[in-house]
């Protein structure tokens, strides 16, 4: 029988210095705090994170910001995080930015085994790299090199003991790209049931994808707005 379920530490034994690590989430929704709490308690430092954003300040991939643990972050904005921005104009931290969109997609195309995508999203501002410009059918665009992790940590509502995972409403985000993006999955889950307990057609991400789960227990703080009743 399939078992997947493990601890914390263990999920991430394989976790080392320099590691680029994939954090699903969109602000709160989807965002594994146990897990993150995790790779802050494991020491693991230089890291490079990838991330739709930075949490807030003293709040999940936040903390390990602060902590100096992360080296290179790769993300779409800084907005509600004055920590991560103070640290990126002193140069404590190296900040690449994508569109949301852009970004969505290089993780996409990373999942799928592509090695790059062609986009004319920002080939008129100051996103244009003159050295990535190609011209097709007459139109140009830029080459954006798909995005891969060591790592992808992922938050989801329910899993089976086969990895098998659902995502609750909003916390269906960056999650399920992630989850087919990297070498090792890890997924933190509120509820775990026995395979077979949950029906094909409602698995979001299948369990071929998924390495560990890991029981997330009782709900954190930062967890509020994310108290549901899982069906």
């Amino acid at each position: 029988m399939i078992d997947k379920t493990t601890t914390v530490s263990a999920a991430l034994a394989e976790l080392a210095d320099g590691s680029t690590i994939m954090v699903g989430g969109f602000g709160v929704p989807g965002t594994p705090f146990t897990l993150i709490n995790g790779v802050l308690e494991s020491g693991a430092a230089k890291l490079t994170l990838i991330k739709n954003e930075a949490n807030e300040a003293g709040l999940g991939v936040s903390l390990l910001l602060e902590a100096g643990r992360v080296q290179r972050l790769i993300t779409s904005h800084l907005g509600l995080n004055s920590v991560a921005i103070t640290m990126m104009n002193s140069k404590h931290i190296e900040v690449d930015f994508f569109p949301q969109g852009i970004l969505a997609e290089k993780i996409r195309a990373g999942g799928a085994g592509l090695m790059a995508i062609i986009t004319d999203i920002g080939i008129n501002t100051i996103l244009r790299r003159e050295a990535d410009v190609v011209l097709l059918a007459g139109r140009e665009g830029m080459i954006e090199p798909a995005l891969r992790a060591d790592i992808a940590l992922v938050h989801a509502a329910k899993a089976d003991r086969a990895g098998n995972l659902v995502y609750e409403k909003s916390a269906r985000n960056f999650n399920p790209l992630m989850a087919t993006a990297a070498d090792l999955v890890i997924a933190e889950a509120e509820t775990i049931v026995e395979i077979g307990e949950i029906p094909p057609d409602q698995v979001h991400t299948p369990g071929a994808f998924v390495d560990h789960v890991v029981p997330i227990g009782d709900l954190l703080p930062e967890y509020g707005v994310l108290q549901h009743h899982v069906r």
